[in-house]
């Protein structure tokens, strides 16, 4: 099992900071649809959408796309796997 998360987050981290750089932004699949269908009209910004992570980017820089992505991809594990070992733990079956 520790076999199968590990090459999870390791081709997680390779998908999120090295393919990531070869998405077409200009404009992204979802903007695209929302624009053809009349559902960007009524956008507003998103309340973090000045954040340090925000559009892809790293305080804004798009050149930081892979950056945000390797970051993204390891808060979200460790959020996960944190939750992970309290379920585990307060089910009993953890071993520490």
């Amino acid at each position: 099992m520790k076999r199968f998360f590990t090459g999870f987050a390791v081709v997680s981290l390779l998908l999120a900071g090295v393919v990531s750089y070869f998405a077409d932004s200009d404009p992204d699949g979802l903007d695209h649809v929302t624009e053809q269908h009349g559902i960007a009209e009524h956008a507003r910004d998103h309340p973090l959408g000045g954040g340090p992570l925000a559009d892809y980017a790293v305080a804004g820089d798009d050149r930081l796309t892979g950056l945000a992505g390797v970051v993204g991809v390891v808060l979200t594990l460790l959020v996960a796997g944190g939750l992970f070992w309290l379920l585990r733990k307060r089910s009993g079956t953890g071993s520490g």
